[in-house]
């Protein structure tokens, strides 16, 4: 005979019976971003069992209500982990919908170089880059750029034009909370542009206030060198290895004279996810570009630049064992940055934390 709290949950959660859940599927790029294959294109993997949608049994879900049902009894776990007050208050998400709203609004031919994914990226990589492992704080959990100081702070200089641009999709699908939203969109842009699977679930919830705010200076500081690099990437938890990994993501894009105070892309395909910065990297000679701008480098034909944090990659030996891996091993890098991105997307969410949230 269960506790009458016990019987309680069994009623309230009996709602999850009339629950339609679906194995999310990565969907297919644009044309624009498909990559020419010899082979045959690979088949649709599930992500994450975890939250997201997974068909269970009636007598599997009666299973785990009799535990959840029992360890609330027992005082094991209170009610509202479980999200009974967040079950009434938000709408139910169709993350495969969202997935393609926010690939639907990717492309824009009068958008710095036609696509909106390099600051998609930049906006979850900023938002997810400021944990701190020590402090027990910070990452994509919160979406604190919102607030002020966060918002204006130096590294995140330009990222207003990507918050609002997801703003229809967070008033077509109120579901969702911001946090996620930031994290799931610098995936799909990754994935749009021609980027691996990267693993993701939901369950990153909003912070009100301006006390979340993390302090200025936790995002790397591109002027910076090899001890500043494992200073800020160590403080994440992150090793050589994916430091140079999650580097990679300077395939994408441009700076911004105008934001970060740096000018020009890494390479010549700037909307498309490679290992061509690592080629470039190793293959062009880099020299001080003379110009009234901070220290950066460039090309022979002076339309390519890297940064110094870029050069700090070649200049360390253990670094750059792996620039040269990844500049040979394209699949290698594809593998090694869908692990650490996937790992800098989850760093302190409070959510995956929880035991009982991997097999919810």
């Amino acid at each position: 005979m269960l506790p009458i709290s016990a019987s309680r949950v069994l009623l309230q959660r009996s709602t999850v019976s009339q629950r339609t859940f679906v194995a999310s599927t990565r969907p297919s790029a644009p044309a624009r971003y498909q990559r020419e294959s010899a082979g045959s294109q690979p088949q649709p993997q599930a992500l994450y069992l975890p939250l997201e949608r997974v068909r269970v049994s009636e007598r599997e879900r009666s299973h785990w209500l009799l535990v959840v049902a029992a360890a609330v009894g027992a005082g094991v776990v209170g009610l509202s982990a479980f999200g009974d007050e967040a079950d009434a208050a938000s709408p139910p998400v169709d993350y495969d919908a969202v997935r393609k709203d926010i690939e639907a609004i990717l492309e824009d031919p009068s958008y710095d170089d036609g696509s909106y994914g390099p600051i998609l990226l930049r906006l979850a990589w900023h938002a997810a880059g400021t944990y701190d492992k020590s402090a027990g704080n910070g990452g994509s959990d919160g979406a604190t750029m919102r607030f002020h100081p966060e918002s204006d702070h130096g590294a995140n200089a330009g990222l207003g034009v990507a918050r609002s641009h997801l703003e229809s999709i967070a008033k077509k699908h109120p579901g969702i909370s911001t946090a996620d939203l930031w994290s799931l969109a610098g995936v799909v842009a990754i994935e749009a542009m021609g980027g691996p699977e990267i693993k993701w679930r939901p369950g990153r919830v909003d912070k009100e206030g301006a006390t979340h705010c993390t302090p200025d200076g936790r995002l790397p500081d591109a002027s910076q060198g090899p001890q500043h690099l494992r200073q800020i990437f160590g403080r994440m938890g992150f090793s050589d290895r994916e430091i140079v990994a999650l580097s990679g993501a300077h395939a994408l894009g441009r700076c911004h004279s105008n934001r970060s105070g740096f000018d020009g892309p890494w390479t010549n395909s700037p909307t498309f996810f490679s290992n061509d910065y690592y080629v470039q990297l190793m293959e062009r000679k880099w020299t001080a570009r003379n110009w009234n701008g901070p220290l950066q480098y460039e090309d022979e034909t002076k339309s390519l630049m890297m940064l110094p944090t870029d050069l700090a990659l070649v200049e360390d030996p253990e670094f750059r064992k792996y620039v040269e891996l990844y500049q040979n091993d394209e699949e290698a890098f594809f593998n090694d940055f869908a692990k650490a991105f996937t790992k800098l997307q989850e760093n302190g969410v409070a959510a995956f934390a929880k035991s009982w949230y991997q097999f919810w």
